[in-house]
């Protein structure tokens, strides 16, 4: 099963229960969201959640592209993205948790070939302020599917304050051998699906007060999924970085997880610009900036020659389509390139400024960094790559 299909496999199965399907497009939350970018499919549904009536109704299925800054020092393992799109279905207020977890068991089982012996819950078991829930537990016993409980990883919410409650995730074994130990045990336990009750609202003194509906909220990790079902070893080998992973290596080798990220960050790179962002100092441009200019440490890195206009046109074009958006390839290209000539231009002056100052030996001091930063607009991750090329992140001589 194809990305494609997997997708449509989702949203028909919720279709034919009577949810409206809702477009998910953008990276840029609604008006008034203190987040930079969405994280996930309940951010734009988030005054719904929480009991203003929804146009299209009370039963909701979507997909929603996504971005994540929390995980961007763990991008390169197997499961990590920075862009990446989630699978949901909503309940304002309509049926329970048990429904929509017997809902995502049926789907699992019957529509994506999950066998039920792959199959292990995790499940909200109580804290000093709310007791365990119950609910999900008698369903997941009576489905036979193993249940782990736990505390805070089974709590959900969307920041310090605002709607929150109890979830149940479900994992799925990747492991070669016979399925073993539990979540919090075994890494080879993935976590697809995401099933949240959204029953309180917490305020700034961390009070928590019972919503006036009680909502579900789920999460399915798309690329996730689709290398789970394409028997995959890492969201890299799925058929959505097919067109990535068979050319990048072909322009710039590459180590495993140097490619990952080159892949990962471009790939973001290219939808946020997409969605209108450039590069800054501040906000989501500096995430877009902080994005491309890893990319350029990293091929700098073994070769000062390469450039990002050695990047192919079509994986621009291509990731444009799979994302939905209608930009001009040539001026996301533009935008590159542009960040390229001004990330190359501070890295000359920033060696001219250390060599002057005789900070070329390090290392040096907070009001060092403080000075290089406020008199000379230098970055504390730039100066740490000149100061030495060889890490992981620095910067090659050019």
């Amino acid at each position: 099963m194809n990305t494609e299909q997997t997708v449509s496999t989702f949203v028909d199965f919720f279709r034919e229960r009577g949810h409206q399907r809702i477009t998910g497009d953008s990276l840029l939350p609604p008006p008034g969201d203190p987040v930079l970018f969405t994280t996930s499919g309940m951010h734009p549904l988030t005054p719904y959640l929480e009991g203003r009536p929804h146009p299209l109704g009370r039963r909701l299925v979507g997909l929603q592209r996504c971005l994540r800054t929390t995980d961007l020092d763990e991008v390169g393992d197997s499961t990590h993205l920075t862009v990446f799109e989630m699978l949901g279905s909503w309940s304002l207020g309509n049926y329970d948790g048990s429904q929509s977890l017997r809902w995502g068991y049926e789907l699992l089982r019957d529509g994506y070939g999950l066998h039920p012996d792959r199959l292990h819950v995790t499940v909200f078991g109580g804290d000093e302020e709310v007791g365990p829930d119950t609910e999900s537990l008698r369903t997941w016993n009576e489905l036979g599917v193993p249940v782990e409980l736990t505390g805070e990883d089974n709590w959900w919410s969307n920041g310090p304050t605002g709607p929150c409650g109890p979830d149940s995730e479900i994992f799925v074994w990747t492991g070669d051998m016979p399925p073993r130990g539990t979540p919090s045990t075994d890494p080879q336990w993935v976590e697809v699906w995401n099933h949240v009750k959204m029953r309180y609202r917490r305020h700034d003194d961390g009070r928590l007060e019972p919503l006036v509906q009680t909502s579900i909220d789920t999460g399915l990790g798309l690329e996730r999924l689709v290398t789970i079902l394409q028997k995959k070893g890492s969201v890299f080998e799925c058929d959505v970085f097919e067109p990535w992973m068979s050319v990048i290596p072909t322009v710039w080798g590459a180590d495993q997880t140097s490619l990952r990220i080159i892949v990962d960050h471009l790939r973001s790179g290219i939808v946020v610009i997409g969605d209108g962002i450039t590069p800054s100092n501040t906000g989501r441009g500096y995430v877009l900036r902080r994005l491309v200019r890893r990319v350029l440490t990293i091929l700098w890195r073994d070769d000062s020659t390469r450039t990002l206009s050695d990047l192919p046109v079509d994986l621009l074009e291509h990731t444009r389509d799979h994302f939905r958006q209608t930009s001009d390839v040539g001026h996301v290209r533009d935008v590159l390139l542009t960040e390229e000539r001004r990330f190359l231009g501070l890295l000359e002056r920033g060696r001219v400024v250390l060599s002057r100052q005789g900070l070329t030996g390090g290392p040096l001091t907070e009001e060092q960094y403080d000075y290089l930063h406020d008199t000379h607009g230098l970055p504390r991750e730039l100066v740490l790559g000149l100061l030495t090329p060889n890490r992981a992140d620095g910067v090659a001589p050019r």
